[in-house]
C-alpha cells in the first residue's frame, strides 16, 4: 500500500508546520439505546460556539483552548513554532491506523462524504487541534475494550470534539448523549454537574453503549452505529421490514432516517481519508500519543479557580477538561476527581496534600433579614435553595430573621469562571446578532413557541440564542434574550403572561381502550367539548379504534 512504502523512506522526524484554519462544520447526533432518538441533521460552525469558550491567556496557550481569531493569529505568525513529531512511533494517528479493523466498503454515500472532507482539509486540522487533550485518552479507552480504532473517529461526526456542544435535541458532550440515555448509562445531571459532557465518564459510557449495540446486533458495527444515531428501535424496525420483504439487512440496505444514512458514511469517509493522507495531499496535524491529562482524586468538594491555580493552569484550561462542571466548583456529592495536564498534576497533587478539606471552598455567613425567603438569598448568591437546604440541614423553605445561614462561595468574581454553565450563557446571549436584542423574564404560562410566534423567529433559533434547546423548560423569572427580526415584531411587543394562539386544533386517531373519559383527562378538555367538536360522537355509543377525531388542546397545559 502507497502510506506503507512513504512510511518506510520519510525521515523519522517530519516538521510539520499547522496549515491555517478557515472553515469548521460539524454534525450533532443525538444517541438514543432504547427506541427513539430525535435525531437532526444540523450543521455547527465554529461561530455556534461562544466567542472565548476556547481561549486561555497567557502565551503558553495550547492550540485546542483558544478561539478562532486567537488560534488563526498565532498559526499566522507561528506563534507555537514548528511541531516536532516522530512519525514512526509518537503520532497517535499511526496507533488509530493500526486499530482500524472495518472492511473495505464502497458506495455514492461515502463518496459524497469523502469529497467533502477531501475538500476541506483546513476541517479535519481544526478538528483535530480540539482533539488533542482528548485522543489519547479515547484510543486508550478503545483498545483496552477491544473496540475497533474506526470509534475514536466517532466524536468529529458527533461534536467535531467541541466539549460544550449542544444540539436543538438536548444532546451534549463530545458524544452527544440525550439526557436520558445519558442517565441509563450512569451519567451524573445536576444543578452542579452534567456527565454527558465529563470527558472520562462520557468516554466510558460512549463505549459500554457501542459494545452494548453491537452485541446485540451480532458484531454488525455499521448497524450498531446506526442505531447509535437514530435508535435501537428504529433500526431493528427497519431490519424487521427487509426480512418480511426478502431484502438484505445491510446498513446500506434498510431504510432508516436521512440523518442517519449520511452517519455512517461520514465516518466511514473520514477512516478512508485518515489511512492515507499522504494519497490525498493532506498534511494530518500530528498528535502525540502521550497521555495529556492525569485523573486525580479529589476526595471532596473544590473551587475550581483555586483548583486552577493549584495546578499552575487557567481556569479556562481546567474547564476544557472537566467540561462536565456546571459551576464554580466541583459537586458536593461527586464525582471527586479533576482531569489535570499530565504536566501540572505533581504541582496540583503537591498542593492538595497541603490544603485542609476547610478550606477547599469558601463559606460565607449570611444573617436573614427582614423580608428575605430562601429563593431570595439563593438568587443573590447564584445557588440553588436545595444547596441552602443542605447545607444548613433544613427540611423546609422557613427561615427566621436574624438566624444566620452557611453559604458556599465563590472565591473569585463569578465573570472569571468563563466556562461556567451561567458564563457560557451570558456569552452566548451577548453575541451581536441581526434585528434589537429584547431582555426578556420568563412569566408563568410562557413557551418556547409563543414566545418565538410573537417576535417572528423560530423556536430552535430562540433557544439557541440562549445556550438552550426547544424542549428546555423555561421557569418563571428566568432570563432570555430575543433578537427581534422585523419592524413589526418589535413594535407589537408587549410582555405577557400566556403565549398567543395557545389553542391549536390536532386530529386524534383513536387507540385501543380508548374512551371519552380518558381522552378528556389526557388532553385536559371536557367531554362535553370533545362531543362538541365532533358531532357525530354524540350518535356512536362506541369509539372504534382508527376513528378519528378533532380537538382544541391549550399547548400550554400539556406539559404541567
Amino acid at each position: 500500500m502507497l502510506a506503507n512504502i512513504l512510511k518506510n523512506n520519510i525521515k523519522k522526524f517530519a516538521v510539520v508546520i499547522i496549515s491555517p484554519l478557515i472553515l469548521s462544520i460539524s454534525s450533532c447526533a443525538i444517541t438514543d439505546f432504547t427506541n427513539y432518538s430525535n435525531n437532526n441533521n444540523k450543521v455547527y460552525s465554529f461561530d455556534d460556539v461562544p466567542q472565548g469558550i476556547y481561549n486561555v491567556a497567557g502565551d503558553d496557550s495550547h492550540p485546542a483552548f483558544l478561539n478562532e481569531a486567537d488560534l488563526q493569529a498565532k498559526l499566522d505568525e507561528h506563534e507555537f513554532g514548528p511541531i516536532l513529531v516522530d512519525t514512526q512511533s509518537s503520532d497517535i494517528w499511526n496507533r488509530i491506523r493500526d486499530n482500524f479493523k472495518f472492511d473495505d466498503v464502497e458506495h455514492p454515500r461515502i463518496k459524497t462524504q469523502f469529497r467533502w472532507f477531501k475538500n476541506h482539509p483546513e476541517y479535519i486540522n481544526r478538528v483535530a487541534t480540539r482533539a488533542t487533550p482528548y485522543m489519547h485518552f479515547i484510543v486508550e479507552s478503545l483498545e483496552a475494550q477491544g473496540i475497533p480504532g474506526e470509534l475514536a473517529l466517532l466524536p468529529i461526526v458527533e461534536s467535531a470534539f467541541k466539549p460544550f456542544a449542544y444540539s436543538h435535541g438536548r444532546a451534549s458532550g463530545i458524544w452527544q448523549f440525550i439526557p436520558s440515555t445519558g442517565r441509563l448509562y450512569g451519567l451524573k445531571q445536576n444543578w452542579w454537574y452534567d456527565g454527558r459532557r465529563d470527558i472520562y465518564a462520557s468516554t466510558n459510557a460512549s463505549l459500554r453503549l457501542l459494545k452494548n449495540l453491537a452485541k446485540y446486533f451480532k458484531g454488525d458495527w455499521m448497524l450498531a452505529l446506526a442505531a447509535y444515531n437514530s435508535g435501537q428501535g428504529t433500526v431493528k424496525r427497519a431490519i424487521r421490514r427487509n426480512k418480511k420483504r426478502g431484502r438484505p439487512t445491510d446498513f446500506f440496505s434498510l431504510k432508516l432516517p436521512s440523518e442517519t444514512k449520511a452517519y455512517v458514511p461520514k465516518l466511514l469517509a473520514l477512516k478512508k481519508l485518515i489511512l492515507n493522507p499522504e494519497l490525498y495531499n493532506l498534511s494530518l496535524l500530528p498528535i502525540r500519543d502521550e497521555p495529556y491529562f492525569k485523573k486525580i482524586e479529589i476526595s471532596s468538594q473544590i473551587d475550581l479557580a483555586l483548583a486552577a491555580e493549584m495546578a499552575g493552569i487557567t481556569i479556562e484550561e481546567l474547564y476544557n477538561l472537566n467540561p462536565g462542571f456546571n459551576r464554580w466548583a466541583t459537586a458536593p456529592k461527586g464525582p471527586h476527581y479533576l482531569l489535570i495536564p499530565t504536566t501540572k498534576s505533581d504541582n496540583f497533587e503537591f498542593s492538595l496534600a497541603d490544603l485542609p478539606l476547610s478550606e477547599r471552598i469558601k463559606w460565607k455567613r449570611h444573617k436573614i433579614r427582614k423580608g428575605e425567603t430562601i429563593g431570595s438569598i439563593a438568587r443573590k448568591y447564584h445557588i440553588s435553595t436545595a444547596i441552602i437546604k443542605r447545607t444548613n440541614n433544613m427540611r423546609s423553605n422557613r427561615i427566621r430573621e436574624g438566624h444566620n445561614l452557611l453559604i458556599p462561595t465563590a472565591s473569585k468574581r463569578l465573570s472569571s469562571y468563563k466556562l461556567s454553565s451561567n458564563e457560557r450563557t451570558r456569552i452566548k446571549q451577548n453575541i451581536k446578532r441581526k434585528g434589537r436584542k429584547i431582555n426578556y423574564t420568563i412569566r408563568r404560562g410562557d413557551t418556547w413557541w409563543g414566545l418565538a410566534t410573537q417576535h417572528g423567529v423560530g423556536t430552535r433559533q430562540l433557544a439557541k440564542w440562549n445556550g438552550l434547546a426547544p424542549r428546555d423548560k423555561l421557569t418563571p423569572g428566568q432570563k432570555i434574550v430575543i433578537w427581534a427580526r422585523t419592524t413589526k415584531a418589535v413594535a407589537d411587543y408587549q410582555p405577557i403572561t400566556s403565549p398567543p394562539n395557545r389553542t391549536q386544533r390536532i386530529g386524534y386517531r383513536v387507540r385501543r381502550g380508548d374512551s371519552l373519559s380518558r381522552i378528556s383527562k389526557k388532553f385536559r378538555v371536557s367531554i362535553k367539548q370533545i362531543r362538541r367538536w365532533n358531532r357525530r360522537l354524540s350518535r356512536s355509543k362506541y369509539l372504534q379504534p382508527g376513528q378519528r377525531i378533532t380537538l382544541y388542546v391549550d399547548i400550554t397545559r400539556q406539559s404541567s
